[in-house]
C-alpha cells in the first residue's frame, strides 16, 4: 500500500548581512560613504537624548564637509509608536532625500526603516506589517540607501530586515520585515556607547542575550516545511549553520564582558566587545530569528501602565531588553526537550563552565538568573506591575506574533504560553 504523500521539508536556507565598518572613529567616515553613494542630500534621525551626546551633529557636520547638504530630525520616540512614525515620515517627505543616516539606539533605527519605506511607497505602515495585526505587504519598490549607526550594544537593528513599532491603539508591539528593510551599511562606534547608563548598558546587553540565545535555539531551517514559492521564504529561517557561528560567538561574548561593561561603563575594552557582540547576533538572529521570549515581550512592553525605569526618560515603559529577559529563563526551560544539547552548550558558552545531563533544564535558567542577578535587572513581570490577572491579556498579545511563532523550537499551545507568563510572574 502507497503511503500519502508528505510535504517536503524545507533544504534551503537564505543568510545576508549588510556591509560594516567598525572601530573607534568609524563615524568619521560616513560623509564619504555617503558622497561614494552619488547622494547629494541626506536626513540624519535621532532622538533628543542621543542629539545631546554630539554624535548626530558631529555625523551631520561630517556630511556637510562632504558637500552633502543634511538635516537632523531628532524627534524619534524613546519606544517607536506608529504615532512617532507618523511624525517622522511627514518631516522626512517635506523634501526628496537621496539618503538616510540612523544614529541611536533600536528605536532611531527601527523609524529610519520605515521611513524609508513609507516614503519610497504608498500606503500606511499597518499595510505592511505581519498578519495577523496588518496586511502583511511586501515592498515591492527600491529603497533608498540607509546607513544605520547603533549608539546602544543591544538591538542589533543595524544588520537585520526589521522594525517593531509600538501599536498604541492596539497596546501591542509588532514588527514590519522584509529583506529590502535591511540596512546599506552598518557603521559601528564603540566610543557612542561609552555614556550609557548602567540599567541602559545592563537591558541592552540582555537583548544581545536574548537575540542570540534564540537564534540558536529556534527550529532548526530543515525541519520546518518547504515554502511554496521559494522566492517568498520568510525573513526568518530558522537556526543554520552560518548563523550559529555568529551566535556562539555573540554568547562567549556577552558571558565574558557584559558585566565588566555595566558596572564599569568607561571599560573601553568591555565596551567594544559588546559592540561586536551586539553585531554578531544582529547577523545571526536577523537571519535565522528570535522566537518566544520576543514574542512575549511585545505585549509585555505594549501593555504597560505605570512602570518606569531606571536610566530612562519619566514615563510609562519597560525597555525592550527588560521585556524580553523577563521570560527568557522559564522560555528556556520550557524549549529545553527541542535540543538538549543546544540548551546546555549555550550554558557552557556564557559561563565557561561544562554542563551535561544532570544538569538538564535548569542549567540555562539558572545561567541567566544568575547574570541577571549581577546587573541589577527587574526580576519578573511583577516587577512591571502584572499579576495573575494580566495573564490571559499577555497571552493574546504573543499569540499574534506570527513571525516569531514561526520559529519557536517547540509546539506552542495557549496554555504553554499561560504556563510561562505565570512561572515569570
Amino acid at each position: 500500500m502507497m503511503l500519502p504523500d508528505t510535504p517536503e521539508n524545507e533544504n534551503v536556507f537564505t543568510w545576508a548581512a549588510p556591509p560594516l565598518k567598525f572601530g573607534a572613529g568609524a563615524i568619521d567616515e560616513i560623509g564619504a560613504e555617503v558622497a561614494a553613494r552619488g547622494s547629494s542630500s541626506c536626513l540624519v534621525i535621532t532622538d533628543t537624548g542621543v542629539l545631546a551626546t554630539g554624535f548626530p551633529s558631529r555625523i551631520a557636520e561630517n556630511l556637510r564637509n562632504a558637500g552633502i547638504t543634511t538635516e537632523i530630525f531628532d524627534g524619534v520616540g524613546v519606544e517607536p509608536t506608529d504615532l512617532s512614525i507618523e511624525e517622522a515620515v511627514t518631516f522626512a517627505r517635506q523634501r526628496e532625500w537621496d539618503c538616510f543616516v540612523a544614529v541611536g539606539g533600536g528605536s532611531a533605527l527601527d523609524t529610519a526603516k520605515a521611513v524609508n519605506l513609507l516614503t519610497t511607497h504608498p500606503g500606511e505602515l499597518l499595510d505592511f506589517v505581519a498578519p495577523p495585526i496588518g496586511a502583511g505587504k511586501a515592498p515591492w519598490l527600491p529603497l533608498k540607501p540607509l546607513i544605520a549607526v547603533p549608539t546602544t550594544a543591544g538591538t542589533g537593528s543595524e544588520s537585520t530586515t526589521i522594525c517593531v513599532v509600538d501599536l498604541l491603539g492596539l497596546h501591542l508591539k509588532a514588527g514590519v520585515s522584509h529583506p529590502r528593510l535591511r540596512p546599506s551599511l552598518a557603521v559601528i562606534d564603540p566610543r557612542t556607547t561609552l555614556s550609557l547608563p548602567s540599567q541602559v548598558t545592563a537591558a541592552s546587553g540582555m537583548d544581545v542575550l536574548s537575540h542570540a540565545l534564540e537564534s540558536y535555539t529556534s527550529v532548526p531551517y530543515d525541519a520546518k516545511p518547504a515554502p511554496d514559492d521559494p522566492m517568498r521564504r520568510p525573513a526568518f529561517c530558522g537556526s543554520n549553520p552560518i548563523s550559529d557561528v555568529w551566535c556562539e560567538t555573540a554568547l562567549s561574548l556577552v558571558g565574558k564582558n557584559l558585566r565588566r561593561a555595566v558596572h564599569n561603563g568607561r571599560d573601553m575594552h568591555a565596551r567594544t566587545q559588546m559592540a561586536l557582540a551586539s553585531t554578531y547576533a544582529g547577523t545571526g538572529f536577523g537571519n535565522a530569528g528570535t522566537h518566544l521570549p520576543h514574542a512575549n515581550a511585545y505585549p509585555v512592553a505594549g501593555a504597560v501602565k505605570s512602570y518606569r525605569a531606571e536610566g530612562y526618560p519619566e514615563m510609562p515603559m519597560v525597555p525592550h531588553g527588560q521585556a524580553v529577559s523577563a521570560t527568557a529563563a522559564a522560555v528556556f526551560r520550557w524549549t529545553y526537550p527541542a535540543d538538549p544539547a543546544r540548551h546546555l552548550r549555550a550554558a557552557e558558552l556564557l559561563t565557561g563552565r561544562t554542563f551535561t545531563a544532570t544538569d538538564g533544564k535548569e542549567a540555562l535558567p539558572h545561567v541567566l538568573s544568575e547574570l541577571m542577578a549581577d546587573i541589577d535587572m527587574p526580576s519578573g513581570l511583577r516587577s512591571f506591575g502584572y499579576d495573575e490577572s494580566d495573564v490571559d491579556t499577555l497571552v493574546d498579545g504573543t499569540l499574534k506574533q506570527t513571525r516569531q511563532l514561526a520559529v519557536v523550537p517547540r509546539s506552542l499551545d495557549r496554555a504553554a504560553a499561560e504556563e510561562i507568563f505565570r512561572q515569570s510572574l
